[in-house]
């Protein structure tokens, strides 16, 4: 590989760039005490967690699909006649994950800079349209990217399709993520290269078995780590 294989880097926002999942299980914590005469925490997550994957072709990734399937369930288990309070503490509680400040995890804002003066960077991230917009200008990154791709699901077709319009095409980029469904697998189907660097908390939904042995595929314990294994890699190819 020569030292200019790789011309665009795609990164993933949630819970690579900055604080995600962590929000979410608080508030899957608080919805199940809210509902804690209803049932179990175990019943209610599970509930939840179905109501969830059952919502997403429906109202996509998010906080707002996420409140509406709170709500959804907590009807549910109400027999439809849930009482104002409970919804109002659940609409509250989407309020609030919609408005917490957004900092960037550590060495997130150095390595980018570092990265954006060799590659085409390119934000590709699942989720609300307005949300994640809200993040990107509240992380103080937004400069650093080249071009910015929200998506509904991350394919194999998406990532052709996001690297093409801004990079040199597929084999030559690399996507980097915590989701190893949703930002190694397909990324690696279209050809191109990923790097998974694993968060501490990681939605079931996301969950996936790694790829063995795939000479495009690499484990990553920070994203402090991506600039020097580029490196490496350009001087092994």
């Amino acid at each position: 590989m020569s030292a200019t294989l790789i011309t665009t880097l795609g990164l993933d926002a949630d819970d690579t760039l900055w604080h995600n999942e962590t929000l979410f299980r608080l508030t899957h914590q608080r919805f199940c005490e809210l509902l804690s005469d209803r049932a179990d925490p175990e019943d209610l997550e599970a509930r939840l967690s179905a109501t969830e994957a059952r919502n997403l072709r429906l109202y996509g990734y998010g906080i707002k699909g996420f409140t509406l399937s709170m709500i959804e369930t907590a009807m549910e288990l109400c027999d439809g006649e849930a009482p104002p309070r409970v919804i109002a503490e659940i609409l509250a509680a989407g309020r609030e994950m919609l408005s917490q400040p957004v900092e960037p995890l550590p060495g997130v804002t150095e390595t980018l800079t570092e990265l954006a003066a060799d590659y085409r960077l390119v934000l590709v991230t699942k989720g609300d349209l307005m949300d994640q917009e809200r993040k990107l200008a509240a992380s103080g990154l937004g400069e650093l990217f080249a071009a910015v791709e929200i998506v509904s699901e991350k394919t194999a077709a998406t990532y052709r399709a996001v690297f093409s319009r801004h990079g040199t095409g597929p084999a030559h980029a690399c996507m980097v993520g915590n989701s190893m469904r949703s930002d190694v697998l397909p990324a690696l189907e279209a050809g191109s290269w990923a790097i998974h660097i694993p968060y501490e908390i990681t939605w079931a939904h996301e969950l996936a078995d790694p790829p063995q042995d795939h000479p495009r595929y690499a484990t990553l314990e920070r994203i402090s780590q991506v600039p020097d294994w580029l490196k490496a890699a350009a001087m092994i190819g």
